[in-house]
């Protein structure tokens, strides 16, 4: 009679979460229900490891839950004050590094960012806000680059290149002078190969990449957060993971 094989484990919270040879602890996580926060994350994409918001204590050693893989055995702290609060300054930097104005954005109840920043009950920036200069590109009819929102977690870099196979974005400069520019001999998105339904613009966790030919088209308090906060959606066990357009 063949042995029965004892599924891999770790723990979570103390909570023991399953997970199958070659995930990380934030695949095993979201399997199992349990949330992480994070913004550069996502499902289907190469791991990244930049905005760092997914930063959990494993065995003692500070890593970030997308990039390190799960072991048997590894004991993992996600959810205690500390990490809560080291979390909540890092979402109070991009507020006050960007132009985020939640009450004036169209992407506001569809915006990761947002919702990350209520599920870490953050109040206010807490830093000055540094007011970067950063051009707007309208110059496409359909698709709208708005920079003071983007928030240089990559996934449009990403998605464009894995998924849509173009090639559109990149990162450009070093430190606070990073911005998102676009692949093309004017470096504007009307001179690119973007296109509205692109996933490049799907994946956008704020309201950097928008669909101009659908702006409202989701009335407030029907948004994706406005209802179900992103913990109880981000995994797939509540509410409806599917972003607005």
């Amino acid at each position: 009679m063949p042995q029965k094989i004892s599924p891999r484990k770790i723990k979570i919270d103390q909570q023991d979460i399953p997970f199958s040879e070659g995930q990380s602890i934030m695949e095993a996580a979201e399997q199992a229900g349990v949330y992480i926060p994070h913004l550069c994350h996502k499902a289907g994409y190469k791991a990244h490891g930049s905005c760092r918001l997914c930063t959990v204590k494993a065995s003692g050693r500070w890593v970030s839950a997308c990039t390190e893989p799960a072991e048997v055995g590894l004991q993992v702290e996600n959810n205690s004050s500390e990490l809560q609060s080291q979390r909540r300054a890092i979402v109070q930097l991009l507020f006050a590094e960007g132009n985020h104005h939640c009450p004036f954005c169209e992407k506001s109840g569809n915006c990761q960012l947002q919702a990350v920043a209520y599920s870490l009950d953050m109040h206010d920036a807490h830093f000055a806000h540094q007011f970067p200069h950063r051009t707007l590109d309208a110059s496409h009819p359909e698709v709208l680059l708005d920079r003071d929102r983007c928030i240089q977690c990559e996934l449009c870099v990403r998605a464009s290149k894995e998924h849509d196979k173009k090639n559109v974005f990149a990162l450009s400069g070093r430190g606070p002078h990073t911005q998102l520019i676009v692949n093309s001999e004017s470096g504007k998105l009307k001179d690119s190969e973007i296109e509205k339904d692109d996933e490049a613009i799907k994946v956008c966790p704020t309201g950097a990449l928008m669909n101009r030919s659908k702006p409202f088209s989701v009335p407030i308090g029907q948004r994706q957060f406005d209802n179900i906060p992103i913990d109880q959606q981000s995994t797939g066990k509540s509410g409806n993971n599917e972003a607005q357009p």
